[in-house]
C-alpha cells in the first residue's frame, strides 16, 4: 500500500479546509509574522484585492410608512322610520343619487290630520279660557277694596259708638248721685241707664260691623287667589294643549322620510305598499366623496404619523390617489397591537368605491441616506444585513444597514456615515481587513 499519496490527500485537505473555513485565522497568522519583517513583506504576503467601489454621500429624503388598508365611505347609515304607516310613494333604486333632504319613503297619514286637528282645538279652547279668567283678577281687587271701605266705616262707627258709650256713663253716674241726694228723679235716673244700655249696644253692634267687614277683605283675598289659580290653570292648559298640538305636527312630520345628506343609495328604498313599523329600514344611503383610506399602522411606527400629514395611495386598480392623515387612533387594537390612521380623499367623481384594497404611504419626517444599487448589499457571518466599504486604510469592513425604501432606482439605506466608499463589485471575495485595490466608478441604480 502505498503511504505518499494517502499523505498527500489529507495535506490537501488540510489546507482546503483552513483556506475555505479558517480563512480569518490563517490571514491572521499569516500577518503576525516576525517583527522585523517589513510592511512591503506583509503585502506581499497578502496580494491585495482588486474591486469596484462607489463614492457615496448621504442625501436627505422623504421618509414614508407604508400601510395595508382599504377604502371606507365617509358615511354610511341605514334610515329607518320612526312611526308605523304603510309606505305611499314609488321607491328609489340603488346606485341613486340623492341630495340631502330629498324624500325616500312617505307614509300614509291615516287618522293624524284629525289627531292635530283635535289638538288644534283644544289649544284654541284653552287659549279661551285664559281671558276669562284674568278678568276674574280686577273683579276680586275690586271686592276687596269695597271691604277695606266698609272696614275703615264700620271702624268710624265704632269709635263713635265708644263715645257715646262713655258719655252715657257719665250721665248715668252723674243722675245716680244727684238721686242719692235726692237731686234727681227716678225717671231721669232710669233714662240715664237706658241710655247707657243703648250705648252698650251700639258699641257691640259697631265691633261686629268691623269684624263682619274684615271677614270681606278675607273673603275677597281669597277671590284673588282663586282668580289667580285660575289663569296659571289656564296657562297650563294652553301649555299642555300647544304640546300636544307640536306632537301631531311631529308625528306628520315622521311620515316624510329623507336623505339626512347627500350621498348613493346602497339599497332600493321600501317598496310600495310595504308597512314600515318604528325601526323598519327604508334605505341605506354611502357617502363617497370625500372618501377614507383606512389603515393600521404598527407601534414602531406610529411616532412616525401625525395628523395633517401628507398621504398618497395606490389602489387595487392601480389608481393612485393623495389626501391628509385626518385621525391617528390614541388606542391600540388590543389584538394586533396597532393603530388605526384615516386619510380623506377627494373623490367627486366617485371612481373609488368602498372597500377597495389600497397600499398607504404616509409621509414622515426627512432622514439621511445613501442610494446605492441593490447589488451592493451582502450579509456578514452572523447574517446581518450590510455593505462592505473601503475604510481609511484600504481595507474592506463590513457595516450593517437598514432598509429605509426600495425604488426603481436603487435601494436607500441608512446607518452609514455621510461619506462612504462602497464596494459595489467584488464584496463577496473580501472580509473585514483585507487590503483593496479599489477602482470607483459613478454607479446610477
Amino acid at each position: 500500500m502505498r503511504l505518499m499519496p494517502i499523505i498527500t490527500a489529507i495535506l490537501v485537505s488540510g489546507f482546503l479546509y483552513l483556506l475555505v473555513f479558517e480563512r480569518n485565522t490563517l490571514l491572521a497568522f499569516a500577518q503576525s509574522g516576525p517583527a522585523a519583517a517589513t510592511e512591503e513583506a506583509e503585502e506581499k504576503a497578502i496580494p491585495m484585492i482588486r474591486v469596484v467601489a462607489f463614492h457615496s454621500t448621504a442625501q436627505t429624503i422623504d421618509s414614508a410608512v407604508i400601510l395595508r388598508g382599504r377604502t371606507e365611505a365617509a358615511r354610511q347609515v341605514e334610515v329607518r322610520a320612526e312611526t308605523s304607516g304603510q309606505v305611499i310613494s314609488d321607491p328609489l333604486r340603488k346606485g341613486s343619487f340623492v341630495n340631502a333632504g330629498d324624500l325616500l319613503c312617505e307614509l300614509d297619514i291615516g287618522t293624524r290630520q284629525s289627531a292635530l286637528d283635535e289638538a288644534i282645538g283644544r289649544r284654541e279652547e284653552a287659549r279661551a279660557r285664559l281671558p276669562e279668567a284674568e278678568s276674574r283678577i280686577p273683579e276680586a281687587q275690586a271686592r276687596r277694596a269695597e271691604a277695606t271701605a266698609r272696614v275703615a266705616e264700620a271702624q268710624g262707627r265704632l269709635a263713635e259708638a265708644r263715645s257715646r258709650l262713655e258719655e252715657a256713663q257719665i250721665n248715668q253716674n252723674a243722675a245716680a248721685r244727684l238721686s242719692e241726694g235726692g237731686f234727681a228723679s227716678d225717671t231721669r235716673v232710669a233714662n240715664a241707664d237706658a241710655t247707657l244700655e243703648s250705648a252698650r249696644a251700639s258699641v257691640i253692634s259697631a265691633e261686629a260691623a268691623v269684624e263682619g267687614a274684615r271677614a270681606g277683605i278675607v273673603g275677597a283675598d281669597a277671590s284673588i287667589e282663586s282668580a289667580a289659580a285660575s289663569v296659571q290653570s289656564a296657562r297650563a292648559g294652553i301649555q299642555a294643549a300647544a304640546a300636544g298640538v307640536a306632537a301631531a305636527e311631529r308625528e306628520i312630520e315622521r311620515l316624510s322620510i329623507t336623505a339626512p345628506f347627500e350621498g348613493l343609495l346602497e339599497t332600493d328604498a321600501a317598496e310600495l305598499g310595504s308597512l314600515l313599523q318604528p325601526g323598519s329600514a327604508c334605505a341605506t344611503i354611502i357617502q363617497l366623496d370625500p372618501i377614507k383610506l383606512v389603515g393600521f399602522v404598527p407601534e414602531t411606527d406610529v411616532s412616525k404619523v401625525h395628523v395633517g400629514a401628507l398621504a398618497g395611495a395606490r389602489l387595487a386598480s392601480g389608481d393612485e390617489v393623495r389626501g391628509r392623515v385626518t385621525f391617528l387612533s390614541r388606542s391600540a387594537d388590543p389584538d394586533t397591537r396597532t393603530f388605526r390612521v384615516e386619510v380623506e380623499v377627494p373623490n367627486a367623481d366617485l371612481a373609488i368605491r368602498d372597500g377597495q384594497t389600497a397600499e398607504i404611504l404616509v409621509a414622515s419626517d426627512g432622514r439621511s441616506a445613501h442610494l446605492l444599487p441593490q447589488s451592493a448589499l451582502t450579509l456578514n457571518d452572523g447574517g446581518d444585513l450590510g455593505v462592505r466599504v473601503v475604510d481609511a486604510d484600504q481595507k474592506a469592513a463590513f457595516m450593517p444597514v437598514s432598509v429605509l425604501r426600495d425604488t426603481v432606482e436603487g435601494i436607500w439605506l441608512t446607518g452609514l456615515p455621510d461619506a462612504v466608499d462602497v464596494i459595489v463589485v467584488g464584496q463577496e471575495f473580501v472580509i473585514d481587513g483585507v487590503p483593496v485595490d479599489p477602482h470607483f466608478s459613478e454607479v446610477d441604480g
